[in-house]
């Protein structure tokens, strides 16, 4: 009766069962997954051939320790039900248009007529008739830097010059104080900067790189991956998830007491997975940290456009750098995407970083490294130049692209401020303000009980309730233990990008199941 309950309420959309009667077998330690991870797919294998000399044992063992919460067990879970017909609400990854958010048209025009053919695009007959004026002379402009080869072939390995000439205009204008375009990568993304650059950090197994706690997985995965020590400072959820001066430097006194070389300091600003905003003098204190110590700062700045509430705004690292006598020598590295924000193609892998202050020497090694990639997509080459370069008041498209941002901006606001709202709604759970980004990150108290059974199954708390609320509702999360959180913690990240009746779908879902949850292990 209680699960018809919860469906009548629910809606369709979400399909509800009880996780506590009879359900097909999915066992976790199958040979598809084992332990969380995926140990073994669905690959065709001679069948003659029983034996490899690359097997688990002699490939690289820093890939085997290397996890990914946001594309981890719950996920492969997720896609396990989904294929056997199950409706699921993905909320586990920042993937706007996965989950219905409209394209930009001016960028999507621009990309069309950048790819096709002059006299299918750019010269037919009837070119002005379909497209507005600016458009066409922007895509023409982006054409030509390009060079005649078109989008089909390489660039410079560094990305095209125009482009990293309107992304250093960008942050000039932004922050009120020079960049050159010389210091400026185009990467597939964010994600291929950062791991350049702690590719070239970490030399040695006594490398130690800063992150926050919690932090986006990614960070932890590549030290991990390239031989490193993470090291972590810990947020305050108490103070709105804000970083402290004290705990940075007990953070790098505990890890140089270890033998550990800290090289460089991680910050995401917005926040992932815990949306806080941060000011002025948080930053500084930051920067003032890093610069004493001779710590390379790598500011996550691809939210910067996702604020949501009006007494914040996003203030760059290099503005805070640049401003602050005691950072003038600070060695920065700043990135940014078109995955995020108010565009949100992740699929076009586009994105910059930009070098203040880096060694001229090291600055060579990262260009020879970015060589050995031949060069970013020139799509998402393109996608990040649009991004920093939009329409002006006065052309032709600057009325309906800013109606499309208001619009994506407006449901965000909307979405955040109903998922926290409803996430406080419910007894034992509690949640900070997403003042930015695209996620919640509440905290959960469960029974003991259900602690008990989590261990007993080989599971963290927060696993074990988040395959609850996914066998049950068919909503997946990411359980908070992937992000690392304080001792005795226990909950998940959530996105709020699904569509908003699907969202109230989820939060109705949520509250409903962790009602059950907690009754059923009291």
């Amino acid at each position: 009766m209680l699960i018809q309950q919860i469906q009548d309420e629910v809606g369709p959309t979400t399909i509800i069962k009880d996780p506590y009667e009879a359900q097909p077998s999915h066992d976790m330690r199958s040979p598809m997954i084992s332990g969380g991870m995926l140990e073994k797919a669905d690959f065709p294998v001679d069948e003659i051939k029983k034996t490899f000399a690359w097997n688990t044992d002699t490939m690289s063992q820093n890939l085997r320790k290397m996890q990914y919460a946001v594309r981890g067990q719950v996920v492969l879970k997720a896609d396990i039900l989904k294929n056997e017909g199950r409706q699921i609400i993905f909320t586990n990854i920042g993937n706007p248009h996965a989950v219905g958010q409209k394209s930009i048209t001016y960028y999507r025009q621009i990309l069309a007529l950048c790819d096709l053919p002059a006299e299918y695009g750019v010269d037919h007959p009837v070119a002005s008739q379909m497209f507005p004026a600016d458009v066409l002379e922007r895509a023409r402009k982006y054409r030509a830097a390009i060079g005649s080869s078109g989008t089909g072939a390489y660039t410079n390995s560094q990305g095209i010059a125009l482009f990293r000439d309107n992304i250093a205009k960008y942050i000039s204008n932004r922050d009120g104080h020079p960049a050159h375009p010389g210091n400026i990568f185009l990467t597939n993304g964010a994600s291929a900067g950062i791991q350049n650059c702690l590719t070239a950090l970490i030399s040695s197994d006594e490398d130690a790189i800063m992150i926050p706690i919690p932090q986006y997985p990614i960070y932890s995965a590549l030290i991990t991956l390239l031989g490193g020590q993470q090291v972590g400072y810990a947020l305050d959820e108490n103070m709105g998830w804000q970083v402290t001066q004290e705990v940075l430097e007990k953070s790098l006194a505990d890890a140089t007491a270890k033998g550990q070389k800290v090289k460089a300091l991680a910050v995401i600003n917005p926040g992932n997975p815990t949306g806080q905003v941060l000011d002025f003098a948080a930053l500084e204190v930051l920067c003032l940290f890093c610069a004493k110590n001779g710590i390379v700062l790598l500011a996550d700045e691809v939210y910067q456009r996702n604020v949501y509430v009006d007494n914040k705004e996003f203030i760059s690292i290099k503005k805070v750098a640049c401003e602050s006598p005691g950072c003038k020598n600070l060695e920065l590295i700043s990135f940014h995407s078109t995955s995020k924000g108010l565009i949100g193609e992740c699929g076009r892998r586009g994105g910059y970083m930009e070098l203040h202050n880096i060694c001229p020497d090291v600055q060579s090694e990262l260009y020879k490294l970015a060589c050995t990639g031949l060069c970013s997509g020139v799509a998402g080459q393109i996608m990040t130049s649009l991004m920093v370069e939009p329409p002006v008041k006065g052309d032709d498209s600057y009325d309906q692209f800013q109606q499309e941002e208001f619009d994506i901006l407006s449901s965000l606001i909307r979405r955040s401020t109903s998922l926290v709202k409803g996430l406080n709604a419910i007894p034992g759970i509690t949640c900070q303000t997403a003042e930015g980004s695209m996620y919640a990150f509440p905290s959960i108290q469960i029974p003991l009980g259900a602690i008990e059974a989590a261990k007993a199954d080989g599971q963290s708390p927060d696993t074990f309730y988040a395959l609850s609320l996914l066998e049950a509702t068919g909503i997946c999360v990411v359980p908070a233990s992937g992000f690392g959180q304080e001792k005795g913690r226990i909950g998940f990240r959530t996105t709020f990008l699904p569509p908003e009746d699907t969202l109230n779908q989820a939060i109705a879902g949520l509250e409903m199941h962790h009602e059950i949850f907690c009754k059923r292990y009291a």
